[in-house]
């Protein structure tokens, strides 16, 4: 028996061809760096590199989408003003991070149609128009920290006195909230919450801000779930009887999704903004354009690691839509490259189209 032959055999099994774009990465060895053929390269890099590509190109399709005239139906309460409604979630440390500033312009710009975020994000956004966090260490001793009441995110601190000020800040809110349903019977929803929130803080580094001037809805059906919490919690016992309906929202965000022409979810984490976002498009039989961005896996069963294919098969993801992207990698490393392929460049287009016909720049 000849081994060589019969290893060789083993080795080298006959291939069949194979048709898809061939490897290859960007060349830094020309005179300047050209960033728009450097982020172009990504597609075929290879592994998380051509899904950060993809996503790209899933959530330019989005915009393009969204510039086509809407035909769905009628809803006088919702925005249905463009051809694809975009759903953008993000869990709190986005807000917390320095990517509270991307997503601001994304709101300012008026470029998405829904938000849901989570407790923390709410709170945070505030905060950070009182006082600032700032950065410290992964590292920082806990039992050290606490003895100083600073309170760490990772790497960011965040000190008690800022909890102090947006207490001070929330407090008038809420007695407002409570008086208005006490004497013209008003029942406060999270949205509706969030959206005086926006309007009372009146800062234009805030996203709520933006999100209130812009009227795109605020979802956080996790809105005790912080801060926000611990003070209606101590406010109750000043005055008791705040009603806060979570009916009202999960009307107000399934029927956006079911009045849609197309819809497109782009989603920074996991957990209930995930499942939230999905659950409403699950209303319309899935959605048309789909970006996750997170670190989970999926061996465990939680919707946070859930693979766009699961959501196929619960019809969460349209089925047969174009392929949906997931990249496994910590938001912050990507999404504010992601923004400059896509969000701001669509911006830019748009304003100078204005420009040219004679109208005013956005």
């Amino acid at each position: 028996m000849d081994v060589t032959k019969s290893s060789k055999a083993a080795v080298y099994v006959e291939s069949q061809d194979f048709d898809g774009p061939k490897v290859k990465g960007y060349d830094f060895s020309q005179a300047s760096i050209d960033y728009d053929a450097l982020f172009e390269s990504y597609n075929t890099m290879g592994f998380q590199a051509t899904n950060f590509g993809a996503a790209v190109s899933m959530i330019n399709d989005m915009l393009a989408a969204k510039s086509c005239p809407f035909v769905g139906h009628e809803m006088s309460d919702i925005r249905q003003e463009s051809g694809c409604t975009i759903f953008l979630g993000f869990t709190s440390n986005m807000i917390s991070s320095g990517v509270r500033e991307n997503i601001k312009f994304i709101v300012k710009e008026n470029l998405v149609d829904v938000l849901v975020t989570t407790c923390g994000a709410i709170e945070e956004d505030i905060m950070k128009c009182l006082a600032p966090h700032q950065i410290g260490r992964f590292d920082f001793d806990g039992k050290t920290l606490r003895s100083k009441g600073l309170n760490r995110i990772g790497n960011l601190i965040v000190p008690n006195k800022n909890y102090e000020l947006f207490e001070q800040w929330l407090i008038p809110i809420l007695n407002f909230m409570y008086d208005e349903q006490m004497e013209n019977k008003e029942i406060w929803s999270p949205s509706k919450m969030i959206q005086l929130m926006g309007e009372r803080i009146n800062n234009e580094d805030s996203v709520l801000y933006w999100a209130w001037k812009n009227k795109i809805p605020v979802f956080c059906p996790a809105i005790i779930d912080g801060a926000v919490g611990d003070v209606m919690y101590f406010h109750s016992y000043e005055k008791e009887g705040l009603i806060m309906d979570l009916t009202q929202d999960i009307r107000l965000i399934n029927r956006t999704a079911v009045g849609a022409d197309k819809t497109g979810m782009i989603i920074l984490g996991g957990g209930v903004i995930k499942h939230h976002i999905a659950n409403a498009n699950l209303m319309r039989n899935g959605a048309d354009f789909t970006v996750y961005i997170n670190t989970a896996q999926p061996f465990d069963g939680s919707d946070s690691g859930a693979t766009p294919d699961e959501a196929v098969s619960w019809g969460k993801i349209k089925h047969g839509c174009k392929e949906p992207v997931k990249i496994y990698c910590e938001a912050t490393l990507v999404f504010p490259l992601i923004i400059a392929q896509t969000f701001a460049k669509y911006h830019k287009n748009q304003s100078a189209n204005k420009k040219c016909n004679g109208g005013p720049a956005l």
